[in-house]
Parts: structure tokens; sequence; C-alpha cells
């Protein structure tokens, strides 16, 4: 038993003198990659605050603010941003309508969450579709959509890039309809906080898209005991901070966390875009610092005029 007990010890000795052989083989003087160089997938893009951020004036698009906004990082569900502007376009086209049926495909339903669960053969309208794509994020919702418009989410993709390419946003290329990660052998969509500024801004132009951005709560399946989702939105800034109607935000564990923020305030409306900041909290609090920014360049505090000054009595 005794020589049993040795043996193991001994055993064990030897595994763990191996562990710091393993660690030494990591470069002590490795360097971040550049942050205008493409983005390495092994790690996190996350900075704290920001990757790159900006402040635009929504109705003109002058940037009122910018930090390494051309900045290249992962959109996660950002993404999905492009997915409404094309369906809404596709609507205001006459190609499409709010009230069309879209199927669920077997593909749609082995999405990674988040998502509302779709089941195959089940069929929701584009209306019910878009309000779970922006409040619940859903993943599933955004294959079956794209799949309705394109027939392949492959095909969806080439419409994404091919806008995005029409509205200039020069550094971005889609590669999903979702922003997940990608699976071995895929490649990340990449963005910057300028680019999806520039989309921010496209969306804007329409005006369904604060319906469905501003929703906090929304009930999927409302009807279907047992199988609705109640559907609660992940932007954290609705309701607190004043005028924010929108719009979406992305997390994936390679980015941290990206948000576009759009807020309205005395006939003015600005958009924020944070992207990849190392926590949701991070993100969410110099987001609404830099929509606080945005409006005081935009209208600044008046003078306060001084009073003249008696002359002194000699």
């Amino acid at each position: 038993m005794n020589r049993m007990i040795w043996l193991l010890v001994g055993l064990l000795s030897w595994l763990l003198a191996g562990e710091p052989t393993a660690r030494a083989a990591t470069p002590k003087n490795s360097k971040p990659a550049s942050s205008s160089a493409k983005p390495a997938a092994s790690k996190t893009l996350a900075r704290d605050p920001w990757l790159g951020a900006i402040i635009l004036d929504a109705s003109t698009g002058k940037v009122l603010f910018e930090d390494q906004a051309d900045a290249k990082g992962y959109p996660a569900s950002l993404v999905k941003l492009m997915d409404l502007l094309i369906i809404l376009e596709k609507i205001e086209q006459g190609q499409l309508s709010l009230k069309d049926r879209v199927p669920v495909s077997a593909k749609a339903t082995k999405a990674a969450p988040s998502k509302v669960w779709l089941a195959e053969k089940e069929s929701f309208t584009v209306d019910e579709m878009l309000y779970a794509l922006m409040v619940q994020s859903a993943n599933d919702v955004a294959v079956a959509l794209a799949e309705k418009v394109a027939g392949s989410t492959d095909r969806f993709v080439e419409l994404m890039n091919k806008r995005a390419g029409d509205l200039g946003m020069a550094s971005t290329v889609f590669h999903c309809v979702n922003g997940l990660p990608p699976a071995r052998g895929q490649q990340h969509d990449v963005t910057t906080a300028r680019d999806i500024s520039i989309l921010c801004r496209e969306l804007l132009k329409h005006s369904d898209t604060l319906r469905y951005t501003s929703t906090r709560e929304h009930a999927f399946r409302p009807n279907v005991p047992g199988k609705t989702v109640m559907m609660r939105n992940h932007n954290h800034l609705l309701g607190e901070v004043e005028g924010c109607d929108g719009l979406k935000t992305g997390y994936i564990a390679q980015s941290g966390y990206s948000i576009a923020v759009t807020a309205a305030r005395r006939g003015q409306r600005v958009i924020v875009v944070v992207l990849d900041s190392a926590s949701s909290k991070i993100r969410d609090a110099r987001a609404a610092e830099l929509v606080a920014k945005g409006f005081a360049v935009l209208s600044p505090p008046a003078q306060t005029a001084k009073a003249p000054q008696s002359p002194k009595k000699q």
C-alpha cells in the first residue's frame, strides 16, 4: 500500500512539473495587433472603455466626436441592423409586406441563443419576426428572415455586403446574418464604429425603425400557452437615458460588448456607437456619457452676460 501511495505522489509531481514549461512557451514581449489590422480570431478585441467610438449628428451626419472610430472589430448582433435595413427597404419597394408569412426551416431552428425557439414549419408575419429580431435579438429569426427574403442565408449575406458598399461602409465585411461567432473554417464579421454609425443614420430614414428598436418588452407567440416568449430588449438605456429610442446591442466573447444608440431631444437627434467594450456596464455608462456629450455639442449652454461693473470711486 505504501509503495502505491509513493508511486501516485511521484506521478503527480511529474505532471505538475510540466505546467511551467507549457506556460513558458508564451512570448513575454508579445504586442497587441494594431487596431487598423485585421483582428485576430483567437483573442478578445474588447478594450476599456472601447475599441472605437463615435458620435454623429443624425440630421447632417456631422461627426461630433470620435476616438479610434476606424479601428476594426467584430459587430456581433449589431449586424442585425443591416438585416433590418434590407427588409424595410424591400417593404418600401413593394417586394415584401409586413403581413407576409415567414416559414421556419430546420436550419433556422438550429441557431444558437439568443432565440425565440422557432420550430420547423412554424410561420409568423414579417412584422412579428422583426420585433423578435430587434427586441430579443433572435438568431433563429435572423436566419428565417434571410431565407424568406433571399432564398438562403448566403444570398442574403451578399445583399448585406452590397448594401454596405453602396453606403460607403468601406471597412465592413459580413459573413453571417446574425453576428454569431464563426464556425470552424468561417470568418468573423468585421466593421468599425464609423461604419455602424453610417448604417444607423440610414436606418433612421425609415419610420418603422424606431417602432421596433424602442420596444422594451414584447410577447412572441402571445396566444400559444406554454410557448409564449416574453421578449425583453437588451438595450438598458431605453427608459434610462432621456430620449433614447434605439438602436441595438451586441456581444460575443471574442469582441466584448457593443451598442448603437440614438436619442432625440428638443428637435435634435444624435447617434452614438461604442464598439467592443470590456463590459456591459462600461459600455452602457460610456454610451450614456457620449449621448450627453453629443447634445452638449449641438446645444451648448447659453453664456450668461456679466453685468457691467460700476467705476470705482477715487
